[in-house]
């Protein structure tokens, strides 16, 4: 537990500016209308391409005993191929809607 509060106590900064990105996110996501969360979203989850390519990055660079950087590398990857599949198959149906029917 000591070492989770000196972790806190050295970081604070970041730990400010990640409570400041939770409200900033949730203020503008709550300002977008209904009809806009489609598109937005899965051209967002697209986006988690990003944090795929990051996450492997800090896998290949972890230490063999490092089991932690690991797992949280292993479990991004996971998460952020989730994300995308599921952007692009959010995109597909959105798009399946405009197509005239026979």
């Amino acid at each position: 537990m000591q070492a989770v509060i000196n972790f806190l106590h050295e970081n604070i900064e970041a730990v400010y500016i990640v409570i400041l990105m939770i409200f900033l996110g949730i203020e503008i996501i709550g300002r977008v209308p209904s009809v806009l969360h489609t598109p937005l979203m899965s051209g967002a989850n697209a986006i988690h391409g990003v944090v795929i390519i990051g996450a492997i990055i800090v896998m290949g660079k972890a230490e063999s005993g490092n089991y932690i950087a690991l797992i949280l590398g292993f479990l991004a990857v996971v998460l952020g191929t989730l994300n995308v599949v599921g952007g692009f198959v959010v995109t597909d149906r959105m798009l399946e809607m405009f197509k005239k029917k026979k």
